[in-house]
């Protein structure tokens, strides 16, 4: 198995703040002009397809993707390389109803020059791809 990197790192770092639900602390992950593209290219979520931008874009898209709902990680393989990992997971979301919506994606790390933050996030997946399981009787 490859050695952990920087992207290794903060790619658990911004799962354990999704999964905790801590909007600012995954924010502060990134570089001031670091990109979230989940999906990657045009989405419900992004309908330009050109990811979310800075503090306020990244913001935006936690409020409509994250915000309110139970996400958590299953991480199945990941390729630290450079300054970026690739992993393969599933990402399940419970919603508020109780239902949930489950897809298996690529996502990738990327290390901003600094070292310190993430430049990019992006998730590799299609909405056809996702499934649903409905709330709990």
């Amino acid at each position: 198995m490859a050695e952990p990197n920087k992207a290794w790192e903060m790619g658990n770092r911004s799962v354990a703040a999704v999964e905790a639900g801590d909007k600012e602390g995954w924010i502060a992950l990134f570089a001031p002009d670091g990109v979230v593209a989940d999906p990657v290219g045009p989405s419900m979520f992004d309908p330009e397809g050109n990811g979310h931008v800075g503090p306020e874009g990244i913001g935006a898209f936690y409020d409509a993707a994250i915000a309110g709902n139970q996400v958590r990680f299953e991480f199945r393989e990941r390729y630290p390389s450079g300054d970026e990992c690739a992993n393969v997971v599933t990402i399940s979301t419970t919603l508020p109803d109780g239902s949930k919506a489950i897809v298996d994606a690529v996502t990738v790390y990327k290390m901003a020059d600094d070292g310190e933050h993430l430049a990019s996030m992006k998730a590799y997946w299609s909405p056809d791809d996702m499934r649903f399981e409905p709330a709990p009787d």
